[in-house]
């Protein structure tokens, strides 16, 4: 096993380090307060007031009220979730809108109900990864029963106009749902004051455990749950709760609001030192989405002449921890459909890293990185020149 001190980890937007204060919070709901927190006895009792603490906390991050927080497995049981609801309440109305360039747990979901009757309208994006306002809203049908679309792309950071999306389906009396999975740390989020229906949270994004997630359900929205039995979760999703995830949810939501100006300056900052010499020294490089409102966090580039699979596997012979757009694509051969979508070939896309920068890098990794990314890249830049090409083999030594 790898030492993590010898990583440079720059993929915080696949997942992020356990907060060690989240760690603390969370172990002894693993250990001796195990009580079920539907028993009635005190045992039991208390393990229910850590779950309406844990509730309290990330309705604070959210801006809130506590009993519009449903815990979930996972962002994307948080996104089918809002989805199923609003199809099933309107089942002779099933148009959905959303983007080309949503995360798999969006997309692959929708794409799933167009095969099964719904009509679907996709939203494509021009080359900064922008959704077109006006587009979005002549989109929206007498049929339409939600309109689903990210805050934050996962792979670029670009930011939609969620909230005046949200407004104009109000106005449309159509629900609206947001995958907020990205945003949660890492941009000021205020629900009360917002027309979102539906908002969804995965806590591995921002510095607590995988397989806990979070439904943002508006008290005024009606909502039918897609799993049925016991009363759990005020009978919007029924089993036992993952007690020590939901623990850890809360604390890290409360650290997360915590560190939000962190994540606007430090973190913004190396992110910018890092774009500015990358760009500075790599030529035929570019960052996708330049040009829209990003994350503070999140940097994509393309570099002419690479291969991102093999870019990648470099970097991870360096220790450099990055990625070639959403870790759920890892693996599947695929080029980026979000980068696709914004530039319409496949070529840009298949020569995109993803960098992604959080509370426990330092400017060390940048760093690092900076040594590093630009031998990478002329590295294989020789590689793939033709004249290296032309080389004949040297006979091995060995």
């Amino acid at each position: 096993m790898i030492a993590s001190n010898q990583i440079i980890y720059l993929d915080n937007n696949a997942t992020t380090q356990l907060d060690p204060a989240v760690v603390e919070e969370m172990l002894p709901f693993l250990t001796n307060c195990y009580g079920n927190p539907s028993s009635g006895y005190r045992f039991g009792m208390q393990v229910r007031k850590a779950i309406d603490l844990a509730r309290e906390r990330t309705a604070a991050l959210l801006g809130c009220e506590p009993g519009e927080i449903v815990f979930t497995s996972c962002g994307t049981e948080s996104n089918n979730a809002a989805i199923n609801s609003a199809v099933q309440f309107e089942p002779r109305s099933k148009h959905v809108v959303t983007s080309a360039v949503e995360h798999s747990a969006v997309l692959r979901h929708c794409q799933e109900l167009e095969r099964r009757g719904a009509e679907m309208t996709f939203l494509g994006v021009d080359q900064n990864g922008d959704v077109d306002l006006a587009e979005a809203e002549k989109a929206i049908r007498p049929n339409t029963t939600i309109v689903s679309m990210m805050w934050a792309n996962n792979e670029t950071g670009v930011l939609f106009p969620v909230e005046k999306i949200a407004a104009i389906c109000r106005e449309k009396r159509v629900l609206f749902h947001t995958d907020a999975v990205q945003i949660a740390g890492k941009v000021p989020i205020r629900l009360r004051d917002s027309a979102i229906n539906f908002l969804s949270l995965s806590a591995h994004k921002f510095h607590g455990p995988k397989g806990v997630g979070v439904l943002y359900v508006n008290k005024r929205s009606r909502f039918s749950s897609s799993i049925i039995g016991g009363s759990q979760e005020n009978a919007r999703r029924a089993g036992t709760e993952n007690v020590a995830s939901i623990v850890a949810l809360g604390k890290a939501a409360e650290r997360a609001a915590e560190c939000l100006s962190d994540e606007a300056t430090r973190v913004r900052t190396m992110r910018g030192r890092f774009e500015n010499g990358i760009l500075g020294t790599v030529s035929g490089a570019s960052v996708n989405g330049a040009g829209a409102e990003r994350l503070p966090n999140t940097s994509n580039f393309s570099f002419d002449g690479i291969e991102s699979g093999a870019a990648l596997m470099l970097l991870d012979r360096h220790n450099i921890c990055c990625s070639a757009g959403s870790a759920c694509r890892t693996g599947s051969g695929e080029s980026s459909h979000v980068l696709r979508a914004m530039h319409g070939n496949a070529e840009r896309a298949q020569s995109s890293l993803r960098f992604s920068f959080g509370r426990f890098n330092s400017e060390a990794d940048v760093d690092k990185a900076l040594e590093i990314v630009p031998q990478v890249i002329e590295k294989l830049r020789r590689l793939n020149s033709p004249v290296a090409s032309a080389q004949p083999a040297k006979a091995s030594t060995r």
